[in-house]
């Protein structure tokens, strides 16, 4: 079996074409701040990525390059300027965060109805409740991606492999409210190699370079992989050893191209969102 390749950049391109059809209609340009602290080299990258991709969609985007000396009160100071801004309808705080502020404190201080990340725990409640809220763009963004392989949800037994805040416990919410059957692994996990092998869906977003064998993946199964490691050569690799699981799945997305580009193109969806709940409540 050769699995099919989930283009994640082309899924992206099409969402970012709707979110561009819809804005070209409105009588205002939904405002996108992102708030950016130190100098961060893969942070830099993102953000590059996502001024480029909200600039072509029609947004009012821009980004607010704090110094690395940046205080928490400071910064927690022009995310209150932000909030109180009518023409601000998403924030995004870009992590990491330099070790003199709390990363808690700076996603506690944005205002819920613009959390365009999703991480609020005011919108983590919502979405761990099953009520409709700004939902982080990563897992979003997978939900787009296994829509787009065809992945017959409901019934499905789905695993995530990782169980952070970001990612690995909203992903669970999501698949668990399209009715999966899901099971969150992780480190600690007895025998997780045979607990991976039971998974028609299987999410890997556990940070660490090709831990995934292509052994740890049933045949057929739907492989989305979260991961984005950099080699000791310098090479982008997901959490999956690519071409073992590729060998045995039924499709599965690449890194890089995968979820990647998803996730900007859901921050900007969450945006699109935000601004239109902000004017009609």
């Amino acid at each position: 079996m050769t699995a099919r390749i989930i283009d994640g950049k082309l899924v992206a391109e099409r969402l970012r074409a709707g979110l561009a059809a819809r804005i070209a209609t409105l009588p205002f340009r939904p405002g996108l701040r992102v708030v950016r602290v130190g100098d961060d080299p893969a942070s830099g990258i993102y953000v590059r990525n996502k001024d480029r991709a909200a600039a072509a969609a029609g947004f009012d985007s821009a980004t607010l390059h704090l110094p690395a000396t940046t205080t928490e009160a400071e910064l927690l100071a022009v995310i209150a300027r932000l909030n109180a801004d009518p023409a601000v309808d998403g924030i995004l705080v870009q992590l990491p965060l330099p070790p003199q502020i709390r990363a808690e404190a700076a996603i506690d201080a944005v205002d819920p109805a613009k959390d365009v990340d999703g991480f609020h725990p005011l919108n983590a409640g919502r979405l761990a409740s099953g009520q409709p809220g700004l939902m982080p763009c990563t897992p979003k963004g997978v939900m787009h991606l296994l829509r787009e392989a065809g992945a017959s949800l409901r019934g499905a037994r789905a695993l995530v492999l990782g169980r952070s805040q970001i990612v690995g416990r909203p992903m669970a919410q999501l698949l668990l409210g399209a009715d999966c059957t899901v099971t969150i692994a992780h480190s600690r996990t007895r025998d997780l190699a045979a607990e991976c092998r039971r998974a028609e869906i299987f999410v890997a977003a556990v940070g660490r370079p090709e831990m995934v064998r292509g052994d740890w993946v049933a045949e057929g199964a739907i492989v989305i992989d979260v991961g984005i490691n950099r080699t000791a050569a310098g090479k982008l690799v997901g959490d999956v050893a690519f071409a073992e699981a590729a060998a045995r799945a039924a499709a599965i997305t690449p890194v890089p191209g995968g979820v990647g580009p998803m996730t900007i193109a859901c921050l900007l969806e969450n945006t699109l969102e935000a601004a239109l709940a902000r004017r009609q409540g």
